[in-house]
């Protein structure tokens, strides 16, 4: 959570708008190769600044500059008119395995996700199928009417829907309660995927890359997924809806190399591509905060809190979502006036929406840690069910202050009551032993085995399958001397 670009946001309405398409579906599909028009430059242009803030900023420096020549030359096989000069490609600063692309030519991929990454053709191939997306209009065929279809307001239903019901405040608040970067991308619909996957891989032939890279790329993302299922404790691994715009990876695997089998192209630039990811941060960065387990430490801001046993956290560049089955929470910030009760108060109104009221049923004043502390618990009906929403702020300074904001089922919210109790300043000395985690690039000697550099990895549990996954191996898969292989391990 970064709160120097949280103060500069516009609002999420505004900016849903901007990245909402116009076309009805079922309109006629553009040519993918005419060129972008005046007025999907115009949208991309608007919403471009925003979305760099919501994923972290967008990096700079040799790994941004080799990202953005891979995205470049592989938007060229993609047919649009100057495509190597329309495109603005986007290595952004989020922990999250994601890439999307908005109208107008504008491709992005997290960094996260580059470190996922194998070979340069897996990364030409996330971005040509983020190119397809951009190539085939599939944002604006996926939107039936701007007007009513807001890209927030389709990702909080999925939230009232599992847990709030469907209508009136319960969706409001499931907005509130889910708004950060995880949001703002659109979704796509499951043909659409397919059809980015089928291009991208056309264009990773034209270009000379291994067409099977796509595949493989798939492949790693589903591994990914189940090994975060795991560590998270989650039953399943399929991520919250919310936080990928590309779900279900695994069942795509198998049709990409489907129709990649018997094309040409053989190039995958593996040493070169590793070489120059090598020394990237891995996971989260400390100036947005550090999730280590059920921990949450930001050295800048100076704070620490614990998520409750059985939920998982996601860091956000606005907020720190808390998730498990019976409740979900965020960890976010707003203005502050000096008064902790017209900041809670507050909160609650901005999370009934326009026209809906939330009134807690009253305030407590109380000292959490040494921190002044506000909560107030308000009750809400939604149709047939009821649920309780809670938001507990902190005051850290005369201008600055904290809260969770946190939805469970009627009577359920002292779940949370463990972490609103954990939030605490931490000193100087803790914040200066918070150091990054970041990608070794290291060649296999002889001697060396999975097991051996698997035990070199800055994680202190699921370390051979961490190094597995992060370096596309099977479980029967080992290892060459000379081969190249990634190890996380702390940095400076």
């Amino acid at each position: 959570m970064n709160t120097l670009k949280f103060a500069k946001l516009a609002s999420a309405g505004a900016m849903a708008l901007a990245l909402s398409g116009c076309l009805a579906s079922g309109a006629p599909i553009p040519s993918a190769s005419a060129p972008i028009t005046q007025s999907e430059a115009q949208q991309g242009a608007e919403a471009h600044p925003q979305l760099l803030a919501e994923f972290g900023g967008a990096m700079t420096g040799p790994y941004a500059q080799y990202v953005e020549q891979v995205g470049q030359n592989i938007a060229v096989q993609s047919g649009l008119g100057n495509a190597r000069s329309s495109f603005t490609v986007s290595l952004v600063n989020s922990p999250i395995n994601n890439a999307f692309a908005i109208p107008g030519g504008y491709v992005y991929t997290t960094r996260q996700l580059v470190t996922l990454m194998n070979n340069e053709a897996e990364l030409a191939g996330v971005l040509g199928h983020e190119v397809a997306h951009v190539a085939a209009r599939h944002s604006q065929r996926r939107q039936q009417a701007a007007q009513r279809n807001s890209i927030l307001g389709a990702a909080g239903a999925i939230l009232s829907g599992v847990l709030l019901g469907n209508s009136g405040v319960g969706d409001t608040l499931s907005r509130g309660i889910l708004q950060g970067s995880q949001l703002l991308t659109l979704r796509f619909s499951r043909s659409q995927e397919l059809e980015a996957d089928e291009l991208g891989i056309q264009y990773l032939t034209r270009a000379g890359y291994d067409p099977m890279a796509m595949s493989t790329v798939l492949r790693s993302l589903a591994l990914q997924n189940n090994l975060d299922a795991q560590i998270q404790g989650r039953g399943n691994a399929t991520i919250p809806a919310w936080a990928s715009t590309h779900p279900d990876p695994a069942s795509r695997v198998q049709t990409a190399a489907s129709k990649a089998q018997g094309l040409p192209g053989s190039v995958t630039n593996r040493d070169t591509f590793l070489t120059r990811i090598d020394g990237m941060i891995y996971g989260d960065d400390p100036e947005q905060g550090i999730v280590e387990g059920r921990q949450f430490t930001h050295p800048d801001l100076r704070l620490s809190f614990t998520a409750p046993n059985g939920f998982y956290m996601v860091n956000g560049t606005r907020a720190v979502s808390i998730n498990g089955q019976s409740g979900k929470a965020q960890m976010t910030l707003a203005p502050y006036n000096g008064n902790l009760n017209t900041y809670v108060n507050k909160v609650f109104s901005d999370l009934a929406g326009e026209g809906q009221t939330i009134t807690p049923s009253n305030l407590q004043r109380t000292t959490v840690n040494g921190l002044p502390a506000v909560y107030g618990t308000a009750r809400v009906n939604n149709g047939n069910s009821q649920v309780d929403v809670v938001v507990f702020a902190y005051e850290f300074a005369n201008d600055r202050a904290y809260h969770f904001q946190a939805i469970t089922q009627a009577g359920k919210s002292n779940v949370f009551s463990p972490m609103f109790q954990s939030m605490r300043r931490i000193s100087q000395a803790e914040a200066d032993k918070v150091v990054p985690r970041k990608l070794d690039v290291v060649t296999v000697r002889s001697g060396d085995t999975v097991s051996s550099l698997a035990n070199r990895m800055a994680y202190t549990n699921a370390q051979e399958t961490r190094f597995r996954v992060l370096n596309g191996l099977s479980s029967g898969d080992t290892l060459q001397a000379g081969q190249k292989v990634k190890i996380v391990v702390r940095g400076n």
